[in-house]
């Protein structure tokens, strides 16, 4: 019988301060759809689709209570879910307010003794196990337990005796009559923004490795042949079996939204996330990227074994600062090969796509001094991308990933060649020196500091100049209101900020940035429709009474929402040009540059 192995990853999110996280807009996501329309994802063994037994599973644990302070009933298990998320489950605990209530009180009792054995696990670390034993049941309706546990890890086993309250929970508390529906909206639901990523993930991905993920493998499996009289031989057949591979981007709607859960059983490979997100992520990305290498690896296990010694002392070194890093070989390569890959791309993409900008800059700077500015501000960001470069590797190999650095000057050299990288792998098994790569880390310890220097001066601390200006502490606590939603109450506390000449653009943006929020909480097109107009002429006024000089980082927000507005709209022409004033702003710390590189790909796919 099959066994289930299982490779489990909570992957959490930072999130910027003020006003980066100004620029979640998302009502625009939908505008993606209309880039490679023709891409169907299905072809490279990617699909986006709710999972039941994930809906189960987290509605059963939705439905636990405690008691706070005060002795009001409150959630066991309280994550911060999408305005999306909020809204559903919302809808869900009406839908099941009627469900017994001795059922809900067995279900608090087992989560408040999990918690109880696990006080050091964070709501959301908490999740990710209960995610990881739906993916251990039988398909709705069964949703029975594995024939096999021996194999599942420990974490997985201790809520392993969940499942007979989740199976209860199905039957009795009246979920099963909604799920088809709830199945639907989310659907609809990731078809704004995730359905799309995920085309753009894939697409970017398998560009740059100049490949396509294997979707058969095929198992031998060895058998001893007997006679007619049942007797033994001593002669062995070899048969095969295959295997369809999948990977899987699971829309969930209680999933917290700034988390992604990566479930690894076999031959499938789950992505859970909240179903308006985005998978712009380098973890989204890092996911993918093992499902894309798993297979090339797994041909090479001879390769593998051959330069184990070297690898495992690597490794040995590794694991007395950190014990608890794993010894097996063939996990440290796959973990070194995606990490190098990461970063690779990221800065590969990065440096391309600022050297051909900088082409066009020094075709129209006039003067000798614009061009050797130009040419100067390439080279240093040239230098902080290969120094992020070195701080990501730096890292992956002190989680594990000791041929991080050796895989990505590898992949460095395969880069412009456009050939499919799975013919290279046995190569670069075959060229690995374990005495090489010893040094790593005191190699770029330097590059190392830098890159975190430069990440740590964009971390502007929001609560320190609040303290200074009250104005800004107005505009924290107006964040306050619109992550509660009451959109028309935020929208009145910052039209009464306006007259501050000084603080004027700042409250303008945020009023567009409400009117969008609004846009994307109504189903009605034409309400819609007029809050996005509402929004453009509040952000056109953040650009108008102004110098660009002043506030280069509102500007580059300023100018990749309307960019956003414009692409929604399918007004490519003017979406790139206002995508294109940002970057010519540049990578300012508190900007949002990043997103304006996206955004121009974007539309010039569309346009293709």
């Amino acid at each position: 019988m099959a066994c289930i192995f299982w490779r489990r990853q909570l992957i959490s999110f930072s999130m910027r301060f003020f006003l980066s996280i100004c620029t979640i807009f998302l009502v625009a996501a939908a505008a993606f759809s209309q880039a490679a329309t023709g891409f169907d994802l299905n072809n490279y063994g990617v699909s986006v689709e709710p999972d039941k037994r994930v809906m189960v599973v987290l509605a059963t644990l939705n439905a636990a209570q405690a008691a706070d302070a005060s002795g009001a009933q409150q959630r066991a298990i309280d994550v911060q879910l999408s305005p999306a998320g909020v809204k559903f489950r919302e809808r869900l605990e009406a839908d099941l307010a009627q469900m017994p209530a001795d059922l809900r009180g067995r279900i608090s009792q087992f989560v408040a003794t999990y918690k109880k054995n696990h006080p050091k696990e964070t709501p959301q670390e908490m999740l990710t196990a209960f995610i990881s034993m739906a993916y251990a049941l039988t398909p709705v309706p069964e949703l029975g337990d594995p024939i096999v546990t021996s194999d599942l890890p420990g974490a997985l086993l201790d809520v392993l005796d969940f499942a007979p309250l989740v199976r209860d929970f199905y039957r009795r508390s009246g979920i099963a009559g909604n799920l088809d529906g709830y199945v639907k909206l989310y659907k609809a639901e990731a078809a704004k923004a995730l359905q799309p990523s995920t085309r753009d993930l894939v697409t970017d991905t398998l560009d740059y490795l100049h490949t396509k993920p294997r979707l058969i493998v095929i198992e031998k499996i060895k058998t001893e042949t007997t006679t007619a009289k049942g007797n033994k031989t001593g002669l062995q057949k070899i048969s095969t079996r295959e295997h369809e591979r999948r990977f899987v981007v699971v829309p969930e709607m209680l999933a917290p939204q700034q988390a992604i859960n990566f479930i690894n059983v076999r031959d499938n490979y789950y992505v859970v996330v909240s179903p308006d997100k985005e998978l712009t992520d380098t973890d989204a990305n890092r996911a993918f990227l093992q499902f894309v290498f798993d297979p090339m690896l797994f041909d090479h296990s001879k390769e593998i074994n051959d330069i184990k010694d070297g690898v495992k002392s690597l490794l040995d070194e590794q694991r007395k600062a950190a014990p608890d890093l794993s010894p097996d070989v063939f996990l440290a390569v796959s973990r070194s090969i995606v990490a190098a890959a990461e970063a690779r791309e990221r800065e590969f993409r990065n440096v391309n796509y600022a050297v051909n900008e900088a082409r066009k800059n020094l075709e129209a700077a006039a003067t000798p001094a614009e061009k050797e500015k130009i040419t100067g501000d390439l080279e240093k960001y040239r230098g902080e991308q290969a120094d992020e470069t070195a701080r990501m590797l730096s890292e992956a190999y002190e989680r594990g990933g000791v041929l991080a650095f050796y895989f990505n000057e590898q992949l460095k050299g395969t880069e412009d060649t456009g050939f499919d990288i799975s013919g290279s792998i046995k190569e670069m098994l075959l060229g690995f020196d374990a005495a090489k790569e010893k040094g790593r880390l005191a190699e770029n310890a330097a590059a190392r500091k830098r890159a975190e220097a430069v990440r740590s001066t964009r971390r502007v601390s929001v609560q320190a100049v609040a303290a200074e200006n009250p104005m800004i502490a107005r505009l924290l606590d107006v964040q306050k209101v619109i992550a509660a939603k009451d959109y028309p109450k935020a929208e009145a506390d910052l039209k009464a900020m306006l007259g501050n000449e000084q603080f004027d653009a700042r409250v303008y943006y945020n009023l567009g940035r409400v009117a969008g929020l609004e846009a994307a909480a109504t189903d009605d097109p034409g309400q819609r429709d007029a809050k996005l107009k509402e929004a453009k002429e509040h952000y056109v006024r953040v650009l108008s009474p102004r110098k660009g000089e002043e506030d280069k980082a509102l500007f580059s927000l300023t100018y990749v929402a309307l960019g956003r507005i414009y692409e929604f709209f399918a007004e490519n022409a003017a979406a790139a040009k206002l995508y294109d004033a940002a970057i010519k702003i540049g990578d300012v710390t508190g900007g949002d540059y990043k997103e304006a590189v996206a955004g121009k790909a974007r539309v010039l796919k569309a346009g293709q």
